[in-house]
């Protein structure tokens, strides 16, 4: 690792400047996933890299996508001072002073670094192992990953067929699949907008080497001020199995093919919609096929959604201010927990909304002091009017990592 923090969680959002957009198009979701999974985006070559007191400057002309937390890819150092080339690899960043220029920690020695320096977003490092006009296949390139696969079938404008597979030997050849066609034919759904047309919705991806989430609000294309989404992803989860578990590896998805009604089952859940909507390949036994899993928190209700959720009471506890946070787990037919999910978190109170909006930073405390938590701005069934504390929420994602493992 060139950095001296970690760099393992990374996320990107549409209110980056360089991002790719994601309008009701076909294949517009396989080109955001390229950009954020294994091809990173933005890149621009450097004015100047230079290091002062164990911060590095980088400037550049114009706007770049880098934000607090982000995680930048930096190449093209030839020289400078000694270990020049401990620069270049990835890079969080820690500050932007103006629009032109951001830093970020090093240890290496003050001093001007030269070469056609560029630097663009880090991508997680994933592959994309087959394709096809607007099909893609995506998979962890990290060998402790389980090594699943999986398929984007993005062929409509307003949404994407989603399918994991345990391997696939083509774009369309698989074994192992999740959901099973006798659970859900032809894979789950993703939301993309709630219209065909070319306006961009806003999103975020939040991942790592084995996982990520992607949110979604599907109704700003149409009315720009509904802004609530919904959290899908795809990945390993944390086991919790002392013998291992070699198939918890988590899809998220919807049943349903309207875009209106995509919420149930979401990472977050909401009241009667809370439903088996995460599929792996196989149980915690390794035996049979694909498994559906609710996702719970260990504190709060299954029938409520995060950050408007009674349990814990309202929002900044009277207590003792706190935000409380829980968790999550995927569990089968019974409650019992089989895989926690890595780097969210729920909050089991109410009126988190009042407070946290969309892309806003909590600091975390507890367990998780020094970590930044990053807010996702989720809805309930009401996504399609404008957000108040009783149709959104709040879920939080981990952005400094590394997620457990």
């Amino acid at each position: 690792m060139t950095s001296v923090v970690d760099t393992s969680v990374k996320f990107f959002s549409n209110q980056m400047s360089g991002a790719p957009g994601l309008p009701g198009i076909a294949g517009a979701l396989i080109s955001l996933l390229d950009a954020c999974l294994k091809d990173g985006f933005d890149l621009k070559t450097l004015s100047s890299l230079t290091v002062a007191g164990g911060v590095a400057t980088a400037a550049y002309t114009g706007n770049h996508s880098a934000m607090v937390d982000s995680v930048v890819l930096i190449a093209g150092v030839t020289g400078g001072p000694a270990g020049w080339a401990g620069l270049n690899g990835e890079q969080k960043i820690t500050g932007k002073p103006n629009a032109s220029a951001v830093t970020f920690a090093t240890n290496l020695p003050d001093g001007t670094y030269t070469g056609t320096i560029t630097m663009k977003m880090a991508p997680l490092g994933w592959l994309r192992p087959f394709a096809a006009t607007n099909v893609a296949t995506y998979k962890s390139a990290d060998p402790t990953s389980t090594g699943m696969t999986l398929r984007v079938d993005d062929t409509a404008a307003t949404f994407a067929r989603v399918l994991g597979y345990e391997a696939m030997s083509d774009v369309n050849t698989g074994v192992g699949p999740f959901p099973s066609p006798a659970q859900m034919p032809g894979g789950g759904y993703w939301p993309k907008s709630s219209v065909a047309n070319a306006t961009a919705v806003p999103w975020l991806l939040v991942g790592d080497s084995r996982g990520f989430y992607l949110w979604v609000a599907p109704y700003a294309s149409t009315t720009p001020t509904q802004v609530s989404g919904w959290v899908r992803g795809f990945g390993d989860m944390v086991v919790l199995r002392p013998g291992g578990d070699a198939y918890a590896c988590g899809l998220n998805f919807s049943m349903v093919n309207s875009v209106t009604s995509m919420y149930e089952g979401v990472f977050g859940g909401y009241g009667s919609t809370r439903l088996p909507r995460t599929a792996t390949p196989r149980t915690f036994t390794g035996l049979g096929s694909s498994a559906l899993h609710w996702v719970s928190p260990y504190t709060g209700s299954d029938n409520q959604m995060s950050g408007a959720d009674l349990t814990l009471g309202p929002f900044p506890s009277k207590v003792d201010g706190q935000l409380k946070l829980s968790s999550l787990y995927l569990s089968e037919t019974t409650p019992e927990p089989r895989a926690e999910v890595p780097g969210l978190y729920s909050v089991p109170q109410t009126f988190v909304f009042d407070t946290f909006k969309h892309l806003d930073r909590a600091p975390g405390t507890g367990p998780l002091t020094g970590r930044s938590l990053l807010c996702m701005q989720i809805a309930s069934s009401g996504i399609t009017t404008p957000p108040v504390n009783s149709n959104s929420g709040a879920l939080f994602v981990d952005v400094t990592g590394p997620w457990p493992r």
